[in-house]
């Protein structure tokens, strides 16, 4: 008894972990795999591409349901107003009864059919098209919402620069006060130090504003509920360590699914071709039908008694001229497929110059990132300096505030790089038809 409970327990347990794991309260601090994770069950786009995927399937059933028996009932009963008559030995003999009716089942099989069989041969490409749609939603679907959530962490640590050049301005301003009042410093240091305060208050106001924006267009990427808030879990430490990727593999024209989808079409075209070239196949079905006849001149009487009637046979259908359709559908199929080989062409072409620019983008903007890095740690050394030589009287206030200016200004385009380098990496990743769908 003892194991029966803990096993239910543990069963509620996996439960709510799952169903915790599978929504995102509001306010809560989640990180980007938790934003991918809930786009790819809540995302409008992604769930009519997997409905979109239902749909397929269903058309493939219904078009092989053709080789399975078609089964139909039939009936009808007539009054015949003026009964056909006919003239035997010079007398006039009526040619039927007032009433009939007739009761029947009759069953239908292919037994070869070329549209039939295109269906067969096609159902297998026409599912991996549907799922190759499905995976280029999902992979379209990674890299907006990986670079929105980079976009908002982005002005995330911008809000938190402005809110330390506020500290550092506010502190400046009340040393630049109390040497004033001390008879130290003119006024104009401490009038400088206010507007450079209501400078950074004003700039961190805009900086919020774009933050609700940017986190607005992560929220609808994600499907994720606009009235509900979020907060993101990773850091600029976090957003250092996904800087780096592999820059010396060698392109693959195959790892992308732009390119897995033509080869798809392109099989599907090539059934379509051989499907017309086949139209002058023979259709072969097989069919059997029993029908009860009932007849008489009384309808009171007329099911009184049946005349039962049967048969079972093949029936052959052989087209021989429909004028130049067939030709032309022919024509018409080896044209798309040529279209299509032409199509494969231009696409290897796209795929090359997109890794290249990703690449070389990507490179450029690492290099920026070192130097951004570089330059944000000297301006705070500067400022540091300059601050410190400031209070012993030996610089202007004027320098103090270009020395900050300088800092936030490094601190800032650091960031600015850090976003670059990371969105230009999903660039090259997804140029190399390396991004990771989960």
């Amino acid at each position: 008894m003892r194991i029966i409970y803990c096993l239910a327990a543990f069963m509620i347990l996996f439960h709510t972990a799952r169903g915790q794991s599978d929504d995102i309260a509001s306010g809560q601090s989640i990180t980007l795999k938790q934003c991918i994770d809930y786009a790819m069950e809540h995302q409008p786009a992604l769930r009519q591409s997997l409905v979109d995927q239902e749909i397929a399937q269903k058309d493939i059933g219904i078009k092989l349901s053709e080789w399975m028996p078609q089964i139909s009932l039939n009936a009808n009963v007539q009054k015949n107003i003026k009964i056909q008559t006919s003239v035997i030995n010079g007398e006039a003999i009526p040619l039927g009864t007032n009433y009939n009716s007739t009761l029947g089942a009759s069953v239908n099989q292919v037994i070869f059919s070329n549209s039939v069989l295109l269906a067969g041969k096609t159902a297998s490409d026409y599912r991996l098209q549907a799922e190759q749609n499905t995976t280029d939603t999902k992979i379209n679907l990674v890299v907006n919402v990986s670079k929105a959530y980079y976009l908002v962490l982005t002005s995330q640590q911008q809000i938190g620069v402005y809110d330390q050049t506020i500290e550092r301005l506010e502190k400046n301003l009340k040393d630049a006060t109390s040497q004033y009042n001390a008879g130290v410093a003119d006024k104009i240091d401490y009038k400088r130090a206010q507007i450079s305060l209501n400078n950074a208050i004003a700039e961190r106001k805009g900086a919020l504003e774009s933050y609700k924006v940017q986190k607005a267009m992560l929220k609808q990427l994600m499907g994720y509920p606009l009235d509900s808030d979020i907060s993101l879990a990773d850091d600029v430490a976090s957003m250092e360590n996904e800087v780096t990727t592999d820059t010396l593999q060698s392109l693959n024209y195959t790892s992308r699914i732009e390119y897995q989808l033509l080869q798809t079409q392109m099989q599907l075209a090539e059934a379509n071709v051989s499907y017309y070239k086949q139209g002058y196949i023979p259709t072969l079905s097989a069919f059997f039908n029993y029908n009860f006849m009932y007849l008489n001149n009384e309808f009171s009487e007329l099911y009184n008694r049946d005349f039962p009637n049967s048969a079972v046979g093949l029936t052959l259908s052989l087209p021989i001229f429909e004028g130049t359709r067939k030709i032309r559908n022919i024509q018409k199929s080896k044209l798309q497929l040529q279209r299509l080989e032409i199509q494969e062409e231009g696409l290897q072409q796209q795929i090359n110059s997109e890794y290249v620019q990703a690449l070389g983008t990507y490179k450029s903007n690492l290099e920026q990132l070192q130097a951004s890095k570089e330059n944000y740690e000297i301006a705070e050394d500067v400022y540091n300096t300059v601050k410190l030589q400031y209070r012993e009287g030996i610089k202007a206030y004027l320098e103090v505030i270009v020395a900050e200016s300088d800092l936030r200004t490094s601190q800032l385009n650091y960031l600015n790089a850090l976003l670059n380098v990371l969105s230009s990496k999903l660039d090259v990743e997804k140029a190399a038809g390396e991004i990771n769908i989960y």
